[in-house]
């Protein structure tokens, strides 16, 4: 009996242990509950080291470089701007600049930022102007090209017919004055007229096929000259919302200033027959309203009390397009009705929706119930306004280009010529009639 008890009492203690270790075991306060440690993020990647030094940016040029890039969001206007600074540096031996490397550009901008390599050294070319200096208002010499910073400076001007022998080019302006000495063969002879065909002297036989160049307002011209050039800022920004309301306190519907009663567009019988439909306030010889040619309060009456003006040219010829409508017209406060060039020749030349051209209606009086929808419609009337503030007329700088153009054509080593310049100037550039009505197509 007492052997039995004795084994008992063994295992009794063999089994407290393993009691008393599973009770401390359930009485120790649980651990948290793992979790793995959070993710740092990576270090950037060390820059690989470059071969080439000039290839490696430092933290500095990158923040130079944001900067840069923030400027560069307002572009920067070329230096032929008011205000521009934007010089052309890159020499472009393909430029745009004759009529053959752009067929229907007038190519004024691309021969302003035309500029030659900066390191050759290039010859100074002569410039005869046949009709003296006084013509042109222009001094001798390089001062024309240096006083204006043309990019192509490289020229100077002479009006010493001793120097028909030698110089690089002679600008005859409206006829031909023969020197009497042998031409160069290299030689260039440039005919520039201002006024349109019917308002230019006929060349002499002996004169048509002299020619090398024309500088004239026509878009086909070697060096086109126009009256007015009109540049956007940007050209991906051709519009804006009107800051005004421009037919405010206007209470007068047409005016026009004329004093040529005779043209050959038959203009003033135009618009007689526009003013049976909507008033028309003709000033001048032709009309019954008077305000002097130079008064300047003539031309603000455009801007206080007139809706519509019309800048009408005396012909209807290939891209003539005058200050009539360029200054009278478009720098004042008021919406151009024009007549001249075709409607196509107008949209070449002028702002984006800045006037109506008669040729858009079958009529007078179709015209004049197009006007009056203006006239009641201030927001019809304002959208041919958003142009203003887009862009600005610019200098075109006709020596500066003339000089650009004589040193391009010897790099190239261009040869152009007209058998019968007069032919070019005159054949089926103007008509009497409308453009529509007429079956003679631009060449």
């Amino acid at each position: 009996m007492w052997a039995r008890a004795a084994r008992v009492l063994r295992r009794v203690a063999l089994l407290v242990p393993l009691l008393l270790t599973a009770l401390a075991l359930l009485l120790l306060p649980r651990p948290p509950q793992y979790s793995p440690p959070a993710r740092l993020p990576s270090p950037p990647p060390q820059p690989r080291e470059e071969a080439h030094i000039q290839n490696s940016i430092t933290e500095d040029e990158i923040q130079l470089n944001s900067i840069n890039q923030d400027i560069e969001e307002e572009p920067r206007l070329p230096w032929f701007m008011s205000g521009g600074e934007q010089r052309p540096w890159h020499h472009d031996p393909h430029a745009r600049l004759f009529p053959e490397d752009a067929p229907g550009d007038d190519r004024i901008v691309e021969q302003l930022t035309y500029t030659l390599p900066k390191d050759e050294e290039v010859p100074v070319k002569k410039i005869l102007l046949a009709n003296g200096l006084g013509t042109w208002g222009v001094a001798g010499g390089r001062t024309e090209f240096i006083r204006n910073k043309c990019p192509v400076d490289a020229c100077t001007l002479t009006a010493d017919a001793r120097e028909a022998a030698n110089a690089d080019a002679i600008l005859y302006k409206d006829h031909h004055i023969p020197f009497n000495v042998k031409r160069p063969p290299n030689q260039i002879w440039i005919l520039y007229y201002l006024e349109c065909p019917y308002h230019t002297a006929s060349l002499r036989p002996t004169s048509l096929d002299v020619f090398n160049w024309t500088a004239t307002y026509r878009r086909d011209s070697d060096i086109v000259a126009p009256y007015e050039k009109w540049v956007y800022h940007d050209t991906l920004f051709t519009e804006k919302e009107p800051e005004r309301n421009y037919a405010a306190n206007k209470t007068k519907k047409v005016a026009w200033f004329v004093s040529n009663c005779h043209a050959r567009n038959r203009r003033l019988q135009y618009a007689r027959q526009l003013s049976k439909f909507i008033s028309v306030d003709i000033y001048g010889a032709c009309g019954s309203h008077h305000c002097p040619r130079a008064d300047p309060n003539c031309l603000e009456m455009l801007d206080k009390e007139y809706k519509f003006y019309l800048a009408f040219e005396n012909s209807n010829c290939r891209d003539y397009v005058t200050e009539k409508f360029f200054v009278n017209g478009l720098q004042h406060d008021v919406l151009p009705i024009v007549m001249g060039a075709r409607p196509s020749e107008y949209a070449a030349a002028a702002p984006h929706n800045s006037y109506i051209h008669v040729e858009e209606f079958a009529g007078p009086e179709e015209l004049a119930a197009y006007l009056r929808r203006l006239d009641e419609d201030d927001t019809l009337y304002n959208s041919y306004f958003k142009w203003k503030g887009t862009g600005e007329f610019i200098n075109t700088y006709f020596f500066c280009r003339v000089c650009a153009m004589v040193h391009a054509n010897a790099r190239r080593q261009r040869n152009a010529h007209y058998t019968d310049v007069q032919g070019w100037w005159r054949d089926a550039a103007c008509t009497r009639t409308d453009w529509r009505a007429s079956s003679r197509d631009p060449p």
